[in-house]
């Protein structure tokens, strides 16, 4: 792939000595803000359908990605090489239905196995796993996504998280929703919370704390 090794050599040019000041100063930590901002910026492109614009946007992020394997890679940690490799052996490692001979039905089989292999990754990793009821999520998810996950597990497991989730109401409230009345709702929501001063974001995340402490109290 001829324009991959074109912008690998590119970063490694700007990264020399006698390379561009701004990049040659940029760390992993420094850029994790740009990070952030490429990743909205795409969003908002898949958003508003916008296929050109999508296909700049997608660049910025690899840009991203190949800043942060040359700065691994002058540091002796990985290469971009060692990026591509592991993810693509994980691709093939997670489908066994498509790269061995297990035979999966629909997309409920798939997903099911895919956690099944990735629990065993993870019994295998040296990371340290601080729950073993719920998945060790980033500390800089957004809590909107935090408590999806969060339920997630406890439909999964079958947890129970006590008075802090009414099962029978999710799953009604569920059987009706769209995307675009979950849209409205939540909007409305959070403008109640801004008439009655309360923080939409502390909140929910405070809360879902409480449904993970009920539930690893009752497991």
């Amino acid at each position: 792939m001829v324009s991959i090794d074109h912008l690998l050599e590119t970063i490694t040019r700007l990264r020399a000595p006698d390379g561009c000041p701004w990049d040659r100063e940029q760390t992993h930590r420094s850029l994790c803000g740009c990070l952030v901002e490429e990743v909205a910026e795409f969003i908002e492109t898949v958003d508003l359908d916008e296929k050109a614009h999508m296909c700049e946007e997608l660049g910025d992020l690899l840009l991203q990605v190949v800043m942060h394997a040359e700065i691994a890679r002058e540091n002796g940690d990985f290469s971009f090489d060692d990026v591509a490799r592991v993810v693509n052996e994980k691709m093939i490692s997670r489908h066994p239905h498509v790269f061995g001979e297990l035979k999966l039905a629909d997309s409920d089989a798939v997903l099911k196995k895919w956690d099944e292999i990735k629990a065993g990754e993870k019994s295998n990793s040296t990371k340290p796993q601080r729950s073993a009821l719920f998945k060790d999520l980033p500390a800089t998810l957004n809590n909107i996504l935090r408590a999806r996950d969060t339920w997630k597990a406890v439909e999964k497991k079958n947890l129970c998280p006590g008075d802090t989730a009414d099962r029978e109401k999710i799953d009604a409230l569920a059987g009706s929703l769209t995307e675009e009345s979950a849209g409205k709702q939540l909007f409305e929501l959070i403008a109640a919370c801004r008439q009655a001063k309360i923080d939409p974001d502390s909140a929910l995340r405070r809360h879902t704390q409480r449904v993970v402490a009920a539930c690893e109290a009752n497991a």
